[in-house]
């Protein structure tokens, strides 16, 4: 594939950045990368391993001559960063990000954003529980979706340009009005998130329950939710402090289905509860046959000892 961006830089070297990194490095999609870590250790690795070409202590000296700026940070340290590169950004270089809210980016980010250089919010819904410059793969954007949110105005051919480069990536693309999109994530990712912390928590603080017990005969109900809970904790906590609306709105929701199955099950209403899992299973096969996720054991992510 051809270059899309001659200068890439990631600010924030996390699951995210390394990924884009690896990927845009074996398709050959961009001419430099360079990024920006708080971390000296992060920097370090980063540079030790390869995944960028030069690393720097801030943010503003990585930008410099990039033509395409990627805030991989949790969302909320963004406006200070965007605050931070404004005055060091090429005009015509696009600015995106990859933070799961997107209407307190945008209010956050937007306003720092000099005139000429193309603003465009993003998310690629795809991730792992694992974080830092070593935890990125080159296909973790695969058939995952990745969703922007073009403000009124957005120049059509910087928001053309930077599909291309996540389409390249592997990624399918779409397009969300911010609003909308912090209500659909909130469904789909921030309020599954914050039940899976409350279930660890409820195990941690059940004392009947020991601590062994609970690692040693976790069946994969809970390993599930402890594989989510284990995501890095300020990424989630700044995500629910940002979408706190749509957040607990859902949470709302949620919490009226459980007292719904509560009473059933209290009642014996056994046709209520089949009916109920029968049309959420159905949620769960549309998934799979969306290739979304696979319906092998351990949903896929069990690695077979090589004598199987």
């Amino acid at each position: 594939m051809s270059v899309i961006y001659q200068k890439v830089a990631l600010i924030g070297l996390g699951l995210i950045a390394s990924s884009m990194a690896r990927a845009m490095r074996e398709k050959g999609l961009a001419g430099e990368i360079v990024g920006h870590a708080r971390s000296a250790e992060t920097r370090e690795t980063a540079l030790e391993i390869g995944l960028v070409d030069a690393v720097y202590e801030s943010a503003a000296e990585a930008v410099e001559g990039a033509d395409l700026v990627v805030l991989c940070v949790p969302v909320g340290v963004m406006g200070k960063i965007a605050a931070e590169i404004a005055p060091h950004l090429a005009p015509g270089a696009t600015v995106t990000d990859v933070g799961s809210v997107k209407r307190a980016v945008i209010d956050a980010v937007g306003p720092h954003i000099p005139e000429g250089v193309h603003f465009i919010p993003g998310h690629p819904l795809a991730g792992t529980e694992q974080s830092g410059p070593r935890a990125g793969f080159a296909t973790l954007f695969m058939n995952r979706w990745w969703l922007f949110t073009p403000l009124e105005g957005t120049d059509r051919k910087a928001l053309d340009r930077v599909n291309s480069l996540v389409t390249a990536m592997g990624a399918n693309v779409d397009e969300m009005a911010p609003d909308h999109h912090d209500l659909v994530l909130s469904v789909v990712s921030h309020t599954p998130h914050l039940i899976a912390y409350t279930m660890v928590g409820v195990a941690d603080h059940l004392r009947r329950v020991t601590h062994e017990e609970v690692i040693k005969y976790s069946a994969t109900g809970f390993r599930d939710f402890t594989r989510i809970a284990a995501s890095d904790p300020t990424m989630w906590r700044d995500v629910f402090l940002t979408n706190k609306e749509a957040t607990l709105d859902i949470l709302g929701r949620f919490t009226e289905e459980l007292f719904m199955l509560q009473r059933a099950i209290r009642m014996g209403d056994g046709d209520m509860l089949h009916d109920y899992f029968t049309r959420t299973r159905a949620i769960r096969r549309g998934i799979i046959e969306a290739g979304q996720d696979t319906d092998a054991p351990d949903f896929g992510r069990a690695v077979p000892k090589k004598d199987e």
